[in-house]
């Protein structure tokens, strides 16, 4: 019964979903998306209940499904921006890029702790924790403009003082 109800509901309503996220995240694997809003729908079919319509939470879903991906992508951003790469955290590794990957995470342990406390904040509340900008703006009593701003020159010097760091070592 309700893999037949959400079957319909993904023929329904799938297209406009695609739509949906597509102008929500931008480029990627849109349909992996669409998936993973029926996967939770499934998960959350027991909490569905009939005060709005099925399209309004389906969409309701897909919104979470953009801001968690939006979210992974600042992540994936970071620690690009940082020197990381992806395979870093995945791969298995030889004891050499365990070492390598030790130590590139002590040195960015490091920068953070050499920053000032303002963009340490920032630094830690959005980068590492992953909270949104009006979040980080309640928390430390700032408006939303001051937190990306001291968040985009955090960032910058976050990256010089690491590569400061890794060039201090060699």
């Amino acid at each position: 019964m309700i893999s037949e109800e959400i079957s319909e509901w993904f023929y329904q309503y799938n297209k406009d979903l695609y739509h949906f996220l597509f102008y929500y995240v931008g480029s990627g694997d849109i349909d992996d998306l669409v998936q993973e809003v029926f996967i939770r729908a499934i998960k959350g079919f027991d909490t569905y209940q009939s005060k709005s319509s099925v399209k309004t939470w389906l969409f309701s879903i897909a919104r979470h499904v953009g801001i968690d991906e939006i979210r992974k992508r600042k992540r994936n951003r970071l620690r690009l921006v940082l020197g990381f790469t992806d395979n870093e955290a995945y791969e298995e590794k030889t004891p050499e890029e365990v070492l390598r990957l030790n130590e590139n995470i002590r040195n960015l342990y490091e920068a953070i702790h050499s920053l000032k406390s303002n963009y340490r904040d920032v630094i830690i509340l959005r980068a590492i924790k992953d909270l949104s900008v009006s979040e980080t703006a309640d928390i430390l009593d700032w408006n939303e403009n001051k937190v990306r701003i001291t968040y985009h020159r955090a960032l910058k010097v976050l990256k010089e003082k690491k590569e400061e760091i890794q060039y201090e070592r060699k």
